[in-house]
């Protein structure tokens, strides 16, 4: 049965035509700008900056090879990105671009050609597959593209992407920068094809600037056919112990041999674990000397394996950024070139975040504020939580307050120790119960252990998605201490750096009215105390909740700044809501998709609620960035700092709430934003651009507008007055007046000594 589109031609017409229009994702109106790179002495062979080169051009996103993922490379990188397609023969001698030897890999062949797959000897393994030798240009034409990585979205299959002549590649590009690697020379000569003869033939039409291979044969057929102008010639080193066809020595021994690669390459290229070697659980040890080998043989270093949608070393929490600057910015050498799924991130590493220091000048302002300290490098809410946060350029640290059973208020992030706390179900099982005013299954809550039982528990480290097998910082997942409100105040105030504490109150009515606990006076008496409402600190101090009751009594007390937190995801604010939060809120938090809405991880635009919240001079800061890929819509790429800059630079929010601050911090000091001409790779994406250069039968399903928020999610009745709990005799749980603060203690002593006096007024 023949899967073949009616017309897929004019499929891939519409989505080239949609491409060039603007309608994908960045504004490009402009033709491509020629970015004003560092000009910074690079630690390179020559000096210069480091390459950008797309693999199968941008295949992160678009089926590998496609004439779309070769456009949207050119339209989001660097002015000089290379492009990198892997050289397959047809049976009828001609050169396409095709990501796998076998052609089922990344493409519908098999629903087309069922009957024809056959098996090959590849290296001396027997291989099954579909092979493009056996294959005329014509037949390749009668199946699609599609993803080769099945963890990628399989939304752009649908497009009628076909695959692509080395001449259609280039002819349609109209560029420089075309990089060839030859994986299978030996077996093409098995079936009497010429990977040579090829080359030295499409040399004549076609520029091309780069030629790899990790078979020594090919080199020594090519070496002298092409001119002192000719290609670069990049030898592949392979796996360590794979072997090498030509020498028949392990690519790994090959290596202690660099004088001998000299003598037929320019340059090698290698897999990123060549110089930064990981351990058994996935973290750096000390980089190896090849570069610096490498570079005084007088070979260039080319490394490849670089993707944003893949796991990397947990030195670098997730983000793809530190990892390109790790390899090109790490004062001790720099590779040559980065082969990369995505070469918007490669490009602004090496052209934005290069050579800049923490003291650089930031380009951009607005607030960084941590969630819980940087809980995605230690468990939120630990000393070592915070500690980082600072460190890594939080503007605003932050305390989700909780109170304990014998009323100290502390931070973690949930009221439920159990979203917290290393087994705890073991220890104090005999503690759970049911509170359906705050949940609906059975908790460990903080108001039935003591401050002295809280601090004894074991911090975990948040993993949001495990369920994907991505896990943060194994090595610290129980590091680090709980802290009280106290010390987390003293903490922040021997910080300079710090502009402000933001503290978080929920569930105060509830503890009022069933605990006996005043969370609203605990804190305050907790800032006082501190020094935070005497003046003695400059430090800011933001007070935060989504009950509008909770800021009122905050507001009555104290000159705090309040910041009102909407749970829900909607899709406009109206005026009378607005005007209501004003009241008593000095600026509100909003949740991403409230900024840009989305359908199965792909935006489909822009709400006006930030502009809105704004005009009526209130600030917004939206919540919560996180590192991990799956994290982000598509649209972002994979990359958090495509995704801040997104929120930053296009929606224009006023700060960021996230559980990696040093993503946020770096990118204020983006040197690509204080240039007069902004480079394709830091523009904003356009929400809903991909959905524009998806195939109708591919989009995600409608989903129904998100609410409007109105003055009647706002306005709630005031707080009750504290009812004071009776002591309890139940083993563990200890009376609600032990050990407690100032304020609290004052509170039920007052209550116990009325008691006591009414007694003796009856007798």
């Amino acid at each position: 049965m023949n899967s073949r589109p009616s017309n897929p031609t004019k499929l891939v017409i519409r989505s080239s035509t949609l491409l060039f229009c603007g309608v994908v994702l960045i504004h490009l109106f402009a033709a491509q700008i020629d970015a004003q790179r560092s000009t910074s002495r690079w630690q390179t062979l020559n000096g210069d900056a480091p390459l950008v080169i797309a693999r199968g051009g941008f295949s992160g996103l678009y089926p590998d090879s496609s004439i779309a993922a070769y456009q949207l490379a050119t339209l989001t990188s660097v002015a000089d990105v290379v492009l990198w397609c892997d050289l397959q023969l047809t049976k009828d001698g001609l050169g396409i671009c095709f990501p796998d030897l076998n052609l089922a890999n990344a493409s519908t062949i098999d629903r087309v050609y069922p009957n024809r797959e056959k098996s090959y000897s590849v290296n001396g393994v027997t291989t099954k597959g579909w092979f493009p030798n056996d294959f005329s240009l014509t037949e390749l034409q009668n199946f699609l593209l599609i993803r080769g990585i099945l963890s990628r979205t399989d939304r752009f299959d649908g497009n009628g992407y076909l695959i692509s002549t080395i001449e259609d590649v280039v002819t349609t590009l109209n560029r420089e920068g075309f990089w060839l690697n030859v994986q299978h020379d030996a077996f093409y000569e098995q079936q009497n094809l010429s990977m040579s003869s090829f080359l030295l033939s499409v040399s004549r039409t076609v520029s091309i600037d780069f030629i790899s291979s990790p078979e020594v044969n090919f080199f020594k057929k090519i070496t002298g056919s092409f001119g002192r102008n000719g290609p670069t010639f990049v030898f592949q080193f392979l796996g360590k112990e794979d072997f090498e066809p030509t020498t028949n020595r392990t690519y790994g021994s090959i290596l202690s041999n660099l004088t001998f690669v000299k003598t037929f390459a320019s340059g090698i290229l290698v897999p990123k674990s060549y110089i930064l070697p990981l351990d058994d659980e996935q973290y750096l040890v000390p980089h190896t000397s090849l570069v610096q080998d490498a570079h005084k043989a007088g070979l260039q270093v080319y490394v490849s394996g670089f993707a944003n949608d893949v796991d990397i070393a947990y030195n670098y929490s997730s983000d793809p950024v530190s990892e390109y600057l790790s390899f090109v910015d790490n004062g001790d050498f720099s590779v040559d070139g980065v082969l990369s799924d995505f070469p918007i991130t490669a490009s602004a590493a090496v052209d934005c975040f290069s050579h800049i220091g923490r003291n650089a000048t930031k380009q951009v302002d607005f607030l960084v504020i941590s969630k819980d300290g940087a809980s995605g490098d230690y468990p939120g809410c630990t000393d070592l939580a915070y500690e980082k946060a600072i460190k890594d350029g939080a503007d605003v640290i932050d305390c989700s307050v909780q109170m304990s059973s014998d009323g100290v208020p502390f931070c973690l992030r949930s009221i439920d120790l159990r979203n917290s706390i290393a087994a705890l179900q073991n220890t104090f099982s005999n503690r759970s119960t049911s509170v359906p005013e705050i949940s609906s299954v059975p908790g460990i809550f903080t108001f039935s252990l003591t401050w002295p039982e809280i601090q004894s528990l074991t911090p975990a480290i948040s993993n949001p998605f495990r369920v994907y097998r991505i896990f943060r910082n194994p090595r610290e997942k129980n590091s680090g201490k709980l802290i009280s409100l106290s010390q987390f105040l003293d903490l922040a105030k021997t910080y300079t750096s710090l502009s402000g504490v933001l503290i978080s109150v929920e569930n105060a009515a509830y503890l009022r009215e069933k605990q006996g606990l005043d969370v609203v006076q605990a804190v305050l008496d907790t800032l006082t105390e501190a020094g935070y409402s005497n003046g003695t600190t400059t430090t800011k101090v933001m007070i935060q909740s989504t009950n509008s009751s909770v800021l009122v009594d905050f507001k009555k007390q104290s000159k705090y700044e309040t910041v009102y937190k909407i749970e829900e995801t909607i899709g406009n604010i109206r005026d009378s809501a607005i005007e209501d939060i004003k009241k008593f809120a000095n600026a509100v938090v909003i949740n991403k998709d409230s900024v840009f809405p989305n359908s199965d991880s792909f935006l489909t635009g822009q709400t006006n609620v930030v502009e809105r919240l704004q005009k009526s001079q209130l600030p917004v800061y939206v919540e919560l960035f996180r590192n991990e890929f799956v994290s982000q819509a598509y649209d972002f790429f994979s990359d958090a700092t495509v995704e801040i800059n997104a929120y930053i630079y296009g929606a224009g929010i006023n700060g960021t709430i996230t559980e990696f601050p040093f993503t946020a911090a770096r990118y204020k000091r983006n040197r690509c934003l204080g240039r007069e001409e902004v480079p394709p790779y830091m523009l904003p994406v356009n929400p809903g651009g991909l959905l524009n250069v998806m195939s109708p039968l591919s989009l995600p399903p409608a989903q129904a507008p998100n609410q409007d928020f109105i003055e009647a999610d706002v306005t709630e009745p005031p707080l009750s007055p504290v009812i004071a709990k009776a002591p309890t005799s139940t083993p563990g749980t200890p009376s609600t007046i032990a050990q407690a603060p100032s304020g609290q203690t004052r509170l039920k002593l007052s209550l116990l000594l009325s008691v006591f006096f009414l007694s003796l007024l009856l007798l």
